[in-house]
């Protein structure tokens, strides 16, 4: 299954509930507290993305705060490796790295502990292998600096990964790793 078929890409895909208008007006916010509590829709994903990341030989997944901590820590189990929390400024309580990246109107900051992949980023003497994973990619900003954090604490960023893309935003472009999604709209 590491190919979905259109049946399997709508199951998963008519488990997410559209909002309109949240948070703002002209959003259309795609819940994924839906598939969440969809066990068949959520199995049908996990089933997927381990058969998918089984071979890459990872040594960590990371997550980006806080959709990414589901996804991410539910593969991590599966394939029987660690996961690490990139979490918004301020929300880690040991030695952190950040990285800035661009809003709207202004900047934010995502953090992750500067031992998180080991010391200097090593595993098994060599940078550790990571998985980048969050629920949806749209402008990148997020992705890319989480992918740079990564690569900035010794480790390698070996893919991104996202549940859906919004691909009218481009947000894979500024990203500096490869890049899948499960699903795109």
């Amino acid at each position: 299954m590491s190919t979905l078929t259109p049946e399997t890409k709508e199951k998963i895909l008519s488990s997410i509930r559209t909002i309109p208008d949240f948070p703002k007006p002209g959003i259309q916010f795609k819940d994924i507290t839906t598939l969440l509590n969809n066990p068949e829709a959520f199995r049908t994903l996990m089933d997927h993305l381990q058969e998918r990341y089984a071979s890459y030989d990872l040594d960590y997944i990371a997550g980006i705060d806080a959709r990414g901590f589901i996804f991410g820590s539910v593969l991590a189990d599966r394939l029987g490796i660690g996961f690490v929390p990139i979490r918004k400024k301020g929300k880690l309580p040991y030695t952190t790295v950040s990285e800035k990246y661009s809003l709207e109107y202004g900047f934010d900051e995502v953090e992750i502990h500067i031992d998180a992949f080991g010391e200097g980023g090593l595993c098994r003497e060599r940078p550790a292998r990571v998985l980048l994973i969050d629920d949806l990619i749209a402008t990148g900003g997020t992705a890319a600096a989480a992918a740079r954090l990564i690569d900035k604490v010794g480790a390698r960023c070996v893919e991104c990964c996202f549940v859906l893309e919004l691909i009218f935003l481009k947000g894979r472009e500024g990203i500096d790793a490869p890049v899948y999604s499960v699903l795109q709209l």
